[in-house]
């Protein structure tokens, strides 16, 4: 999903994007509800919240196709698992990143926190991550591996970056991963679709969320 993509043109962009990846895409897989997990990633204030410093419009149209797609998971006692995205106060994990974003997030700051809408159930993990990946420095692939889940949803933001990273590292510790094209934001289309065919062609199953409800569901 990308900025420009509103609620009334959210269908008919994700069936273009669809067609687009059709001639890579491994959508004859099918999720399997009790060995799947949801990671929603940085779905914070930082990228949500008006006025904030890296604010995605598409971030807040994916929004609520995203709590639907949380609450399937909590429905079906599946787990959901949160990142955010943060930075010391001092910034001495920035590193390389600092390089290419002139105000980082901040741990700790309202902008750091998961948007209102979806908040994290006092059960459900929130992992606080220093890089685009969900896997680096992080415990998802031990926290993954303890509730034995081979399949791994992925949702957020952004399209590109975080999320695009993230089903990289999964793709190479074998989990099978399922991305709703409906469900994650980028900046452009350009970027959104790049990742899409990226993933596509050998890293991901590219979907949505509806179909990702369904299955859920149905298992």
């Amino acid at each position: 999903m990308v900025s420009g993509i509103t609620q009334k043109t959210i269908s008919s962009k994700t069936r273009q994007w669809l067609k687009t990846v059709a001639p890579f895409n491994r959508d004859h897989l099918t999720l399997e509800p009790t060995r799947a997990a949801l990671l929603v990633v940085d779905m914070q204030n930082y990228f949500l919240a008006p006025g904030a410093p890296a604010y995605l419009s598409a971030g807040t149209v994916i929004l609520p196709a995203v709590k639907k797609l949380i609450a399937a998971f909590r429905a079906s006692a599946r787990p959901v698992i949160f990142t955010r995205h943060a930075h010391h106060p001092d910034g001495h994990d920035a590193g390389i990143m600092k390089w290419w974003w002139d105000k980082m997030c901040t741990d700790g700051t309202p902008e750091s926190e998961i948007h209102p809408e979806i908040s994290p159930l006092a059960s459900e993990l929130v992992l606080t991550k220093c890089r685009y990946s969900a896997f680096f420095r992080t415990d998802l692939e031990t926290i993954l591996r303890s509730l034995k889940v081979e399949d791994l949803v992925i949702a957020g933001v952004m399209t590109n970056l975080c999320c695009e990273s993230t089903a990289r590292d999964a793709y190479y510790r074998n989990f099978r991963v399922f991305f709703p094209a409906d469900g994650t934001a980028a900046k452009c289309e350009e970027m959104h679709v790049g990742s899409l065919m990226n993933l596509a062609y050998g890293f991901a199953v590219i979907t949505t969320i509806a179909k990702i409800i369904d299955q859920v569901n149905d298992g």
